[in-house]
């Protein structure tokens, strides 16, 4: 506690930002409070840094921003004479703060800046850097964690999430740096950075029109769809790729339309949840809509609910995914030889449709950075116009090669496309995803989350592993796979193959206090009895 009381000292004596001072000096008599701001460091990854937003080494605060970006800044002057880098941020507190301060830090390291003038999506970010020809880009976001985090995400010059050796070697120049007097900080940045063009978003959104499948699915179309961005990036975009597809009747949540840090209207802005629907249900409910979308803060997740019965249906991220793949593969003309890319935790439903129609089907590690780094693999090899499918469980989807990470602009607008497709022939989705069971003779899936501490994690993790178990809630074990020890690349992910034709992965969440669990079967009976059997038993 010496060393921790040494360091808060530290910072008190050193920081000028008064209102983060004050921040400090109010938990002076708090060492708890003291502990936990300054017992670590935050550890710069592949997804950057994420945090509460607070003073100490262990918040995201305009200093921990300033260091990450002078550890960059080092990085890339080692490697490039020349660096250019990419910057947006989206609707959270003090993105655009933490974006200007970056872009301080940079430009006196002799970095070119392009900055975004408003806040805008995730994918518009890894775009800008493929379109700019930029070294790296800088994402301000957390995400859909709530209001009061913020985070700083590093993309390489593809425009994909940095890999694990980047983010090392990032985090050791980050390391070498004294938080306050090693930081180089330009004060009239305003005169040399340069200000993304409007033309540039232009070219984004013309990138996503070329995703369309059926481009006359608009003519004579009745459908009618309730769009909220949960007071994130995604109203200008995602409206207005609605409505240059032809989308008539969009009505938009009023409350969740503006951007709005603090989230009021839906605490944990998260589409994979369908709390979030709320004020969604009732518009449509209102408007008589046929479908509800939502994007969370930073446009890279999307979520639906479907008018069904005279109910709104909501979709999990797999549906979601197994409907675009359908469509794609039932309407678009593929590839000589088509390759899908899917998170291994994803359903098992898709390679199945993969099977059908000739495609290879490329299993990665949970986080879409992987599917990136496949994609990337791809376009080395010349078998770029091989892709057609970017897909996690969590909500995320890419159908295209123009930017590196999930896109839920252009996912919006296929959903809709799909949507007044299928309308025209008196179907809905559930219709659709009832076809696709019978298609493919009912593979079923399930996903859920325990929220647990992190001991009791790491001690159901340890038992799963040990060498001699023989069954889960008494299915036999077939096969037995852990990502940590025997995988090139290591992840703490657990995948057991049961009889009956059972699937199962456990995973600890990377961000949360949470362990995952993904159950595949034939039989929706053992879907259920294995979900009410971990709820039961480790809850």
């Amino acid at each position: 506690m010496a060393e921790v009381k040494k360091l808060y000292a530290y910072w008190l004596k050193n920081m000028r930002d008064l209102e983060l001072k004050k921040d400090l000096e109010l938990i002076s008599e708090n060492d708890k409070e003291i502990f936990r701001r300054f017992h670590k460091k935050l550890k710069f990854g592949t997804a950057g840094l994420r945090n509460i937003m607070r003073a100490g080494t262990n918040g995201i605060n305009v200093y921990t921003v300033r260091q990450a970006t002078q550890g960059l800044a080092n990085y890339l002057n080692k490697i490039n004479e020349k660096n250019s880098i990419a910057i947006a941020y989206d609707s959270r507190l003090n993105s655009e703060l933490f974006a200007r301060e970056s872009t301080k830090v940079l430009i006196e390291n002799k970095i070119k800046v392009y900055l975004t003038s408003e806040i805008q999506p995730t994918p518009v970010l890894s775009y800008l850097v493929r379109k700019l020809k930029c070294q790296a880009g800088i994402m301000i976001t957390a995400s859909h964690n709530l209001a009061e985090y913020n985070g700083y995400k590093c993309y390489d010059e593809h425009g994909g999430q940095i890999t694990e050796d980047i983010a090392d070697e990032i985090y050791r120049e980050i390391e070498k740096l004294d938080i306050f007097k090693d930081i180089k900080i330009c004060n009239n940045f305003e005169k040399k950075v340069n200000f993304v063009e409007e033309k540039i978003y232009e070219s984004y959104l013309n990138c996503v029109l070329e995703q369309r499948i059926i481009k006359n699915t608009f003519e004579n179309s009745d459908l009618r769809v309730v769009y909220s961005p949960l007071n994130g990036t995604g109203y200008k975009l995602v409206t207005e790729i609605f409505n240059k597809i032809g989308l008539k009747n969009l009505f938009v949540v009023e409350d969740q339309k503006y951007p709005d840090g603090n989230f009021l209207t839906c605490k944990y802005p998260n589409p994979e949840y369908i709390e979030c629907f709320e004020l969604g249900i009732k518009l449509a409910e209102k408007t008589n809509s046929d479908i509800v979308i939502l994007t969370d803060p930073d446009c890279d997740r999307v979520g639906i609910c479907v008018l069904n019965n005279d109910k709104y249906k909501f979709l999990t991220g797999n549906e979601i995914g197994i409907l675009i793949l359908n469509y794609i593969l039932e309407n678009k003309k593929l590839p000589e030889n088509p390759v899908i890319i899917k998170t291994l935790v994803s359903s098992k439903l898709i390679n199945k449709m993969a099977e059908k129609y000739n495609c290879k089907v490329i299993e990665v590690l949970t986080g879409f950075k992987n599917i990136g780094k496949e994609i990337l693999k791809l376009e080395k090899t010349n078998k770029l116009k091989n892709f057609i499918f970017g897909f996690e469980e969590s909500h995320g989807y890419l159908t295209g090669t123009y930017v590196r990470d999930k896109d839920a602009v252009s996912a919006s607008m296929l959903i809709c496309e799909m949507a007044s497709f299928y309308k025209k022939q008196n179907l809905n989705f559930i219709n659709v995803l009832e076809n696709i069971n019978k298609k493919y003779k009912n593979y079923h899936s399930k996903n859920f989350s325990l929220i647990l501490n992190n001991e009791k994690i790491d001690k159901i993790l340890k038992n799963l592993r040990k060498s001699n178990l023989k069954e889960i809630f008494d299915f036999k074990i077939i096969k037995f796979k852990d990502y940590l020890n025997h995988f090139e690349d290591k992840a703490n992910i657990l995948c057991f193959d049961l009889e009956q034709d059972v699937n199962l992965i456990i995973r600890p969440s990377g961000t949360e206090s949470k362990l995952k669990i993904y159950i595949n079967a034939k039989n929706k009976s053992d879907v259920s009895k294995l979900a009410n059997n971990f709820i039961y038993d480790l809850k």
